[in-house]
Parts: C-alpha cells; structure tokens; sequence
C-alpha cells in the first residue's frame, strides 16, 4: 500500500512510497483511510529529525485521520462501514496519576507516544489499526469535515480550562486565523462570547469565516480594546500581546507553538500582569477521548456550509506536496486517500 513517509537519514524529507500492510493485531480495527488534514506540525515534520517507533528505519506521518472500517473484532462495538477518527496520544504504559485520573493525555511518565509525531506511525497510508479504545466513531453526515475533529478535540481541551478558570465570561480575543484558531473563535461564539480575531491577512478566505461567524476581524492590535477575558494565542509568535490583552482576573490560554520565544514579555513585566492583575496563563497541546467527543458534538451543531468553508485545497494523494504549500487562500489542506468512498454525504 502507499503511504507517506519520512525518513531520518533522508534529512527528514516527505515522500510517497510503498509500505508494508499494517501488522494485524489481535483485538484491533482495520480502516480504510478516506482523507487525512495537513497542520502545521506536519509541516514541522518535514523540517527536523523524528522520532522514529523503535525499529523502524522511517515514520509514517499524519495525525489527522478519517477513516472508514473494513474488520472489526466481535464486540468491540465497531462495524464494518463505520467512520472513525483516531486518537493521537497514547499514554505510556505504567500508571500515573493522571491516567488514573482518567487523563492519559496528560501521562507524567514520559514515555507516552504519538502517532505520527513521537515514536508511533501516523494514518497517512492508504490502510491503518486502531485499538478500539483509541478509535472515535463519528456521524456520517460530517463527511469530510470528520477530518477537523482532531485539531478541534485540542481547542475543546484549550477551552475546557478556561471553562474553569475565567471568572467573567463575556469579551474572548483569538490570535491568529489557522484552522486551530478559527475553531477556536466557534468554540468562544458557541459559549456566548463576543469574539475577536486577530491576524495579519486582509484578504482569503479567513476574514470571511471569523464574519459568518458574527466575531470580529481585525488585522493589527490598533484596532482592540484591551480587556478580554479570556485570550485564546494560536499563532505562536504573539505570548506577549496575548498576556497584554488579557484583562484583570481574565486567563490566556497557549495553543500556537510556533516559536514561543517571539514577543514575549520581560519577566518583570509578566510578574505584575499575573500577580497584580490577577492574570492566570494555560497552556494546551493534547487532548483525549473526553475531548474529541466534545468536538464531535459541537461539529454535529455547526452550519455545515461554514465547516466546509475551512476545507481546501483538497487534493489527490498524488498531489500530496500542494497540500503542504501554505498561502492565504488556504485554511485546512485536506488529502484525500478513497474519494469513491460513500462518506461524504451531508444529506
């Protein structure tokens, strides 16, 4: 089957290639990927050395799967046709506390992995396994927005902190407008914030999604008032102006990682932000079950035509590589593996 790959000894370069099938598994669920999402850590990716799973001389990437189910093991409440998503960090083995808490994302052992990131294969092959207990099925009727359920399962994360932590509920400011962000801005709209967004492109699609949405775009802080919240940073280069923004008692929450060391505050500066104002900071980049089904949920109830909106291009696995260019007119870069296949159907 083909999939693709990166290779340490290759400088980390991407490539289409010929795998072997996936190992059978006793008790596990084999999928027949439909289409997969291209973020920004698949980018990352191609740019420096990976983990590679012990033994093996090449990682297969991608971490945002849909995929469709050819066998599943009797009673593990799977069947075949099925649309499924799989999670994507596995914790290590030993317990620890926050497994026993019943958050395995969270796993202190470090020894957890992640497909397609940190010692485990990713779903960008034609056929992939899931342990039923890492496999999320999903609602036919999202077709292929099935695929922003992972990057959505990690802003439900985002926002499930400062769920427990903002005290006023009211102004919420997003940097950036990837799709981490835009999904963000939803989240905050559904929640009954007045939304903001902020980023640098004037033009795209991007200005129009953040609109149909009923927030605010804006292209240059000039034009925010300061005192949000809660401040969700997507962007990675904007920590400072996120803490800045964020007002007394309000919290910011780190999704973007980008380049962290970009614009950060001088310590003495962040000290009374959170000391004398009362500003709390979070960070996030993981989620689990609990996480992805709140985001199935929430993507049940959104306008169909806007999840479409953050789709494109969507291309062949032969075109892979355009899929990895990124520009203003693209939000989520979809590939897609079986476009025969009956999924995509909002009727």
């Amino acid at each position: 089957m083909r999939a693709l790959t990166i290779r340490d000894q290759d400088d980390s370069r991407l490539s289409l290639e010929e795998v072997p099938e996936p190992s059978r598994q006793e008790d596990s669920i084999l999928d027949e990927t439909v289409a997969l999402g291209v973020c920004g850590t698949d980018r990352k990716l191609a740019e420096r050395a990976p983990k590679l799973p012990p033994g093996r001389d090449r990682l297969i990437v991608g971490h945002e799967s849909l995929g469709q189910v050819l066998e599943a093991p009797p009673g593990s409440g799977f069947g075949q046709g099925d649309l499924v998503v799989g999670l994507v960090r596995y914790a290590d083995p030993l317990p620890c506390f926050f497994r026993v808490s019943g958050e395995p994302d969270m796993c202190e052992n470090g020894g957890f992995t992640e497909r397609s990131i940190s010692g485990r294969g990713g779903f960008r092959a034609e056929r992939f396994r899931l342990e039923p207990e890492n496999a999320v099925r999903i609602d036919r009727k999202l077709g292929i927005a099935g695929v922003l359920l992972e990057p959505t399962g990690i802003v439900s994360n985002g926002w499930e902190r400062l769920d427990q932590l903002v005290r006023r509920p009211n102004r919420a400011l997003v940097l950036g407008a990837g799709p981490i962000a835009l999904l963000a801005a939803l989240l905050g709209v559904k929640r009954g914030y007045e939304v903001h967004v902020m980023d640098r492109w004037d033009h795209g699609p991007k200005p129009d999604q953040v609109r149909s949405l009923g927030a605010t775009y804006h292209t240059t802080t000039a034009t925010l008032s300061k005192g949000f919240d809660a401040v969700l940073e997507c962007a990675g280069a904007l920590v400072g102006e996120a803490v800045r923004q964020t007002a007394p008692a309000g919290t910011t929450c780190l999704i973007g990682d980008e380049d962290l060391s970009v614009s950060l505050l001088e310590p003495s500066e962040l000290a009374h932000d959170l000391v004398a104002r009362n500003k709390t900071v979070v960070g996030t980049a993981s989620s689990n079950r609990r996480h992805f089904e709140a985001a199935h949920k929430v993507l049940r109830e959104t306008d169909p035509k806007w999840l479409t909106g953050l789709l494109g291009p969507c291309v062949t696995l032969e075109d892979w590589l355009y899929a990895f260019e990124g520009s203003a007119d693209k939000i989520k870069a979809v590939i897609h593996f079986n476009a025969a296949s009956a999924f995509v159907s909002r009727n």
